[in-house]
């Protein structure tokens, strides 16, 4: 169980890293930065994700879900407000990191449990 959580969490920060790398106007500083980015990504999605999606649910419905995005980029610039060496510069790194970062982790994730 704790093998499974540690080798999770050190996949979520590889991919915020390689997405800082991928999108223009996302930066970390290091893989220890990821670390931390990703513990903050976690307890700001755990904290203000369900306020927001609670709130925002007429809009998301509206739009068939595609409002989550929206919510998932605020998240994302909330968290790296938070974390020294964690910079996202504007609305639109933010979309377009959560969004490369959903698809980045879920590779990565397929990837590592199937050899594992």
């Amino acid at each position: 169980m704790l093998v499974h959580w540690i080798v999770n969490w050190l996949i979520n920060a590889l991919a915020l890293w390689l997405v800082a790398q991928i999108i223009p106007g996302m930066q970390i500083r290091s893989y220890g930065t990821a670390l931390i980015g990703t513990v903050v990504i976690g307890l700001v999605d755990l904290t203000l994700g369900p306020i927001l999606s609670f709130i925002a649910f007429p809009i998301t419905f509206l739009t068939l879900g595609l409002f989550r995005l929206v919510i998932n980029a605020v998240l994302l610039k909330l968290a790296s407000m938070f974390t020294p060496g964690f910079r996202i510069e504007g609305f639109l790194a933010a979309l377009l990191g959560s969004l490369v970062l959903a698809i980045v982790t879920s590779v990565l994730h397929s990837v590592a449990w199937a050899t594992l």
